[in-house]
């Protein structure tokens, strides 16, 4: 069974919230059993109807779910929680993810209280000049979003003149590996919506 919608996606980047509707129907919350609750985690991602879908396959879930948390929640040293969202905002901004760069630009927001470049860059586009470090960490996130070998030595030792050492420089890389996967999954399976107001 699929889903369809008449109202209009968004078509410009922006930090509002925004809704998601699947082109497969999720399951209801009605229908999540022990184990696909296990698989999502966090059970508030029962409301959402991407979770929901994608707990069809609730091992495949848990893991990723798991592999999200670690990229984003993990204090331990490495990329600022601010800059880890600001890789994944770059990243979904260059696959034209507008749900996935909604969520991560008002995180990155959020945690540098940089507004406006995090605005610039949804606005903009990857070029935008967000000042010497977040233009290193936009530059490897894109390099590595248009193909793996577009990442090269130059943008390493851009994010090392910048200030980040091997632990930072590993999770902005890991975070846009993830999310590079994450933005072509959601991309394939429904689209953004204008919230309900």
């Amino acid at each position: 069974m699929t889903t369809t919608t008449s109202n209009a996606s968004p078509q410009v980047f922006t930090q509002d919230q925004l809704d998601w509707q699947p082109w497969i129907a999720p399951l209801h919350e009605s229908e999540l059993t022990e184990r696909h609750n296990a698989g999502l985690v966090d059970a508030a991602r029962a409301r959402s109807p991407y979770f929901r879908l994608l707990a069809r396959d609730p091992d495949t879930l848990g893991a990723r779910t798991r592999t999200d948390k670690d990229i984003f929640y993990n204090p331990d040293a490495g990329l600022p929680r601010a800059e880890r969202e600001l890789a994944a905002a770059a990243t979904s901004r260059a696959n034209g993810c507008i749900y996935c760069a909604s969520v991560h630009a008002r995180f990155a927001t959020h945690f540098s209280r940089r507004d406006a470049d995090v605005q610039r860059l949804l606005d903009e586009g990857p070029g935008a000049d967000l000042g010497p470090r977040w233009n290193a960490i936009v530059a490897a996130a894109v390099a590595l979003t248009q193909t793996p070998p577009a990442l090269e030595t130059r943008h390493i030792d851009a994010l090392r003149a910048a200030g980040l050492d091997d632990a930072a420089i590993s999770d902005g890389l890991l975070g846009t590996a993830f999310f590079n996967w994450a933005n072509r999954l959601m991309l394939s399976l429904g689209e953004p919506l204008r919230a309900a107001g």
